[in-house]
């Protein structure tokens, strides 16, 4: 069947945006409506005719409202095929009516859980039972009845009746029914999420004890819905778009200026996120990030001055780059800044005046942060798509533990190599392995990413660090990983190093220390890798 006249209406709904003029609008139609509790209450607030549903099914609400649409007269109602005679036969046989369109939003779970010191109870009573009842059983039935889920839907729907002699067309009910069972399975996600983690059962732990995948579920659920289309992917020809549900990545952010944000914007937007979070408590930092890689990143006293330590690193990668800044900017920054090419520039805020001078490049795209989150969120699993699955992994996002750093060689590291190692080897770790880093206590100085040997990755960022006139004598080197030989090392001492930091764990450990203390360099050991591929 194609189009189905609407005669007979069920509108139950929590959120009653436009129900009113929507309700008004299929009375003006000649549709009967059927209601519940407070939507019931405020139609008829409103002066429009309606049947309570219990007038209905002669059967009473109960239990608090638990159980009232909850009934074969309901059921039957939307559920029976208008093209099947036995249907039809039972319909007349038990003196039953057809319902035709159910309208039905569900009870706010996701905002009730989300609520700072909520309980389990309240959890628990905001679990809809009957609307999503009511909701599958229309969109089952999308050949004969109409279901909304959506006030946003209230026009469209509208529209086709006005056009329609008060029918809905089969695509317009196939797309809602569609919507539904997304609105559904989303619900019923975030239940099993809430559950899940407010009270996993003794043998999900056990399961994930006895596996070793810490807090990893046995079980992974997704459902998002499209929140943003992008310009496009990786690449021209390629689609894209953000998904996400309730506040999603962007949402921590407002946009101030430019143009539309793109996928590749979004990625090393997150990077420069990571990077500036791992600095900014030390000062007003500063991190420019260039293919998901730092190409520099440091912290002063001031942002202007962060910014020139930061840019001297790789001046000419930095071109069209996101900056990340751990500081609110201002005119200063701003004046510095200005002739740059940078695609995307995020901070905490921006002064007025210096949103005058960075608005002077049109396309310039400047975010400022709505929260101190950065929208991180720390904790939550790392996710990737392989065919036919999908990876996931705790973030590495815990510190490092300090205390238990170990020098490995004779000589042991100054007070000012010391910072100089933490510094870099709090930045190394959002570096591309094979990873390396030189850098002074404030500052990088040259970056390695992404090649295939360790070696070649410390002669790139030494190569790099001459490029920009920088000098690498009495610099820090920080490893992602260990170095499987001495060469690598040997390599980061020719080019002016005198300390390294790196996880150990090599069965060449013994030979790379020898060669660090032939060099006469103060090697320490953390005990713990951040490769990032």
């Amino acid at each position: 069947m194609e189009n189905i006249a609407v005669r007979r209406a069920l509108l139950s709904v929590w959120d009653k945006t436009g129900i009113i003029d929507f309700a008004r609008g299929l009375k003006e139609l000649g549709v009967e409506i059927l209601s519940t509790g407070g939507t019931a209450r405020s139609l008829a607030e409103a002066g429009i005719e309606i049947v309570e549903v219990d007038n209905f099914t002669g059967f009473p609400e109960m239990l608090d409202g638990r159980v009232k649409t909850l009934h074969p007269k309901v059921h039957a109602g939307i559920l029976h095929r208008r093209d099947d005679p036995s249907h039809l036969a039972t319909m007349d046989e038990h003196g039953l009516e057809p319902i035709d369109l159910v309208v039905v939003n569900l009870y706010p779970f996701v905002e009730t859980v989300a609520r700072p010191g909520v309980t389990r109870e309240e959890a628990i009573e905001q679990i809809d039972i009957g609307g999503p009842t009511m909701l599958r059983s229309a969109a089952k039935n999308h050949s004969h009845v109409t279901v909304v889920s959506s006030p946003d839907r209230y026009e469209d729907v509208l529209a086709e009746m006005r056009s329609n002699e008060g029918a809905t067309t089969r695509e317009l009910r196939e797309a809602l029914a569609l919507e539904v069972f997304q609105c559904t399975a989303a619900y019923d996600t975030a239940i099993s999420a809430y559950l899940a983690g407010e009270g996993a059962s003794a043998l999900q732990e056990a399961a994930a004890e006895e596996q070793d995948c810490g807090d990893l579920p046995t079980g992974l659920s997704i459902d998002l819905e499209r929140v943003r289309v992008l310009r496009y992917g990786e690449n021209p020809h390629q689609h894209a778009a953000l998904y996400g549900r309730g506040p999603t990545f962007l949402d921590s952010f407002e946009q101030l200026n430019g143009k539309e944000i793109s996928y590749n914007n979004i990625l090393d937007l997150v990077g420069a996120l990571e990077v500036i979070s791992a600095i900014e408590d030390r000062g007003a930092a500063v991190a420019i990030i260039k293919h998901s890689n730092p190409c520099g990143a440091a912290y002063a006293d001031s942002v202007e001055e962060a910014w020139h330590k930061a840019l001297a690193c790789d001046p000419q990668s930095a071109s069209g780059g996101i900056i990340s800044c751990g500081a609110a900017v201002d005119e200063a920054a701003a004046n510095v800044m200005k002739d740059h090419f940078i695609e995307v520039l995020v901070a905490p805020d921006f002064s007025e005046g210096a949103l005058e001078i960075l608005r002077e490049k049109k396309n310039r795209i400047l975010l400022r942060c709505r929260d101190d989150s950065w929208g991180l969120s720390p904790g939550a699993p790392v996710i990737r798509g392989v065919p036919a699955g999908l990876l996931a992994q705790s973030p590495d996002d815990e510190p490092d533990d300090e205390g238990s750093f170990k020098v490995v060689t004779e000589r042991s590291p100054s007070e000012e190599e010391m910072r100089a190692m933490l510094f870099g080897w709090s930045l190394v770790r959002y570096v591309k392995s094979n990873a390396i880093v030189y850098s002074g206590p404030d500052r990088l100085l040259g970056v390695g990413a992404g090649q295939m040997s360790r070696v070649d990755s410390a002669r790139i960022a030494a190569s790099k660090a001459e490029q920009a006139g920088l000098d690498l004598t009495g610099s820090a080197v920080a490893s992602d990983a260990f170095f499987p030989f001495a060469d690598g090392l040997i390599a980061t001492a020719e080019a002016g190093a005198t300390a390294v930091i790196q996880p150990g764990g090599s069965v060449r450990d013994e030979e790379v220390i020898a060669a660090a203390n032939e060099k006469g360099l103060a090697m320490v050991f953390t005990g713990r890798r951040h490769f990032r591929h």
